[in-house]
């Protein structure tokens, strides 16, 4: 059974979680919603820091709710989070996606938020969710596709930080427009029964554009993608500051808008 391959481009530091801590079902999860019911059981892929875990597991209670990331460091956060939450009936694990440690037909739902445009194999991935899928189960997808994000006004450098991205992310083995592909992988992967969807994040108000910016200035200078950028001679440390610096300039702008497209799929186990 293949293995991961590609390098998690992100990282788990703090200006990562600080994003990732802000995702619910409802702002993230939205298209899956309709979907669930209380007694399910289900597996969350990726889970992170567990703010989409808890909120599942809530819309799922009295059902059983496992949640799996590849790094131990963010499944314990997310374990922590849910005692915070007391949050009931949701186990907690390490798995690679590619080869998970489950029988054929264990989950009602199986669901991914902004994982498969990081994974070696994003079609392997779904063979996968699909095979501890029980037949008349859902898998459900998102991801968000790089090259369609879109912001006003366009500040030169920040056009910049999307060509190094995507740059990056595919020297670490990823898929960084993986919305766009959901289809595709998911008809490669066996499923006949397939819903698409799309829907967006948008920042614009101050405090949005404050946290995103900031977040992002961040990340391009601390994270572990920072880290990978400089040592795969992507970019220098005085280019990323000034990526950094270009969103802050963004950030501040009055008029400022920013959009983050998101690729969704409802597929149907048989």
């Amino acid at each position: 059974m293949p293995k991961e391959t590609a390098v998690y481009t992100h990282g788990h530091h703090e200006s990562v979680l600080r994003s990732h801590r802000w995702r619910t079902a409802a702002n993230s999860a939205a298209y899956l919603i309709g979907e669930l019911r209380p007694g399910l059981d289900v597996l969350d892929v990726g889970c992170g820091p567990g703010t989409i875990t808890a909120d599942l597991a809530a819309l799922v209670a009295p059902g059983r709710v496992t949640a799996v990331d590849a790094a131990q460091d963010v499944v314990d956060q997310a374990r922590a989070y849910a005692g915070e939450r007391g949050v009931q009936d949701v186990e907690f694990g390490v798995a690679d996606v590619h080869a998970l440690d489950f029988p054929d037909d264990s989950f009602d739902v199986v669901h991914a938020h902004q994982v498969l445009q990081h994974v070696g194999d994003p079609v392997q991935a779904l063979r996968e969710m699909r095979r501890v899928c029980r037949p008349g189960g859902i898998v459900a997808v998102r991801d968000a596709d790089y090259a369609a994000m879109t912001w006003f006004p366009r500040v030169p450098a920040l056009d910049g930080w999307q060509t190094l991205y995507d740059r990056v992310a595919r020297a670490n083995g990823g898929e960084p427009d993986a919305g766009r592909r959901l289809h595709s992988w998911a008809r490669l992967a066996g499923f006949t029964d397939i819903t698409c969807t799309a829907t967006s994040w948008c920042f614009a108000t101050p405090a949005e554009r404050a946290w995103w910016s900031g977040l992002w200035a961040d990340r391009t200078t601390s994270s572990s993608y920072a880290e990978i950028a400089v040592a795969g001679g992507h970019a220098t440390a005085e280019q990323l500051s000034a990526v950094a610096a270009a969103w802050q300039e963004w950030g501040a702008q009055e008029d400022g808008w920013f959009s983050v497209l998101n690729g969704e799929i409802l597929c149907r186990a048989t």
